[in-house]
């Protein structure tokens, strides 16, 4: 007789409480109906309100954001942290509204105060940089195609959160490899989830599996499963060394094409509220 096969479960949760800096790792995670609690409330932006993100602005990866979420006992909503550089401790502003545009969306932001801007400018090397807070998460309805009126969120690309399981992972590291292989070139190491992003992990799953669910618990929280979320080039920056390369976009172009996108990990809407723990079971809904 085989062994059952293992239940999967919630094996990652990470936020990012500023869009395109250093992934934030939780152990427990409120959910809202805007997604992960603290997750990607802030939004780095140039003199034009133009979204500036790591896909071609890499050194927002070594900006590291925290709340009192990810470093309990923190004194301020939200403290900023480079090699070299000072920490800085941040307010939620109280300022008027700034717009932002992030792939063609009209929203809308507070911006910080001035020192958090002259801090941003100085660490990152930019000076047309600003940091807004999303005083509104309500106010940015998403693609009614996917989802319902009252779903919202707040700068994250499309919806409010993203789910890729550890199997998936691995059968696309085991393609890169292959495809290594049959160019000649050196086997290189196995790319790691932080590529993704993603606001869930989990583990005991068949590979791509999660792209057949259309709804899935975890712990006592239903999530309903909207579609594949497609890959850009961020995900060829290694957030640790800022150097591009290739993959994994060469490989997800051979694999996992969806019309003129690559796909990777699942976008997730919330049905309701409640709290996430590592462990928990996950029980997904197939179509």
């Amino acid at each position: 007789m085989s062994p059952a096969a293992p239940e999967p479960l919630l094996t990652g949760l990470h936020i990012h409480p500023v869009k395109s800096m250093a992934i934030r790792t939780l152990s427990r995670s409120a959910v809202l109906a805007r997604g992960l609690q603290d997750d990607r409330s802030w939004v780095v932006v140039d003199s034009e309100g133009d979204l500036v993100s790591a896909r071609e602005f890499p050194a927002l990866f070594s900006v590291e954001a925290d709340t009192p979420i990810t470093s309990p006992g923190l004194q301020a909503p939200l403290r900023l942290r480079s090699s070299g550089r000072p920490d800085l401790l941040v307010e939620i502003p109280n300022a008027p509204r700034s717009s932002v545009t992030m792939f063609g969306q009209a929203l809308a932001g507070t911006e910080a105060a001035p020192e958090v801007q002259q801090w941003l400018r100085t660490t990152l090397g930019r000076s047309d940089l600003r940091l807004l807070w999303c005083h509104d998460p309500q106010g940015r309805s998403l693609n009614p195609t996917y989802a319902a009126p009252q779903d919202h969120t707040a700068y994250a690309d499309g919806y409010p959160l993203t789910l890729a399981t550890d199997s998936s992972l691995a059968q696309l590291n085991e393609w890169i490899t292959q495809g290594a292989i049959e160019r000649g070139e050196p086997t290189p190491a196995p790319l790691g989830m932080e590529r993704f992003r993603p606001n869930l992990v989990v583990s005991g799953t068949s590979p791509f599996e999660e792209e057949l669910w259309q709804r899935v618990r975890i712990g006592d929280v239903s999530f309903r499963v909207t579609h594949p979320s497609g890959r850009c080039v961020m995900t060829t920056v290694d957030p640790r060394t800022l150097e591009r390369g290739k993959e994994p976009i060469r490989t997800l172009a051979r694999h996992r094409r969806s019309g003129s996108k690559v796909i990777f990990a699942m976008n997730l809407i919330p049905e309701g509220e409640g709290i996430l723990t590592l462990g928990d079971a996950v029980v997904p809904e197939r179509a």
